[in-house]
């Protein structure tokens, strides 16, 4: 599973890859989506690179963001008793475990929004404009995206 934030905003971008950002649901700074690893949307994520940071999550860290920045429909946070009455699920935890198996999906929890709104990073990025192995935020991060995701909380 993908974690995605856009890091860029909208000025001079592209409008095929601005298209590909909304498909996304990445329509601002600091959010960030959670995708399935098939090969459409690491096609999409491979088009806008260069405007988002990405790498690969395990169910601890679903959880944990879903736990902090999991928001429901009218601005309510998703708490574990919300899981409990309205999924087959007995936690958070739970959930992003069988999520993270495949057996269950982000939309099986009702009223769940598909974008977490993140925080800018606490001491900041480490440099908008170039990739992570030149040093900067953008790109692929791999496992090492929870440390992002984990400033970002």
């Amino acid at each position: 599973m993908y974690a995605v934030i856009r890091i860029r905003g909208p000025v001079n971008v592209r409008g095929s890859i601005e298209d590909t950002l909304k498909m996304l649901r990445l329509h601002r700074v600091n959010h960030c989506v959670m995708l399935n690893d098939n090969p459409h949307n690491y096609g999409m994520i491979q088009k806008v690179k260069d405007y988002v940071a990405y790498g690969t999550i395990d169910a601890n860290t679903l959880a944990v963001m879903l736990k902090n920045r999991g928001m429901l429909e009218g601005g309510v946070r998703l708490t574990d008793s919300y899981i409990t009455e309205n999924t087959d699920f007995g936690s958070i935890g739970a959930f992003a475990e069988a999520v993270f198996e495949g057996d269950a999906t982000l939309k099986d929890v009702p009223k769940l929004k598909p974008v977490l709104r993140l925080h800018p990073p606490r001491k900041g990025h480490a440099g908008m404009k170039r990739t992570t192995q030149q040093g900067g935020a953008l790109g692929n991060h791999g496992d090492t995206i929870k440390v992002l995701l984990n400033k970002m909380r």
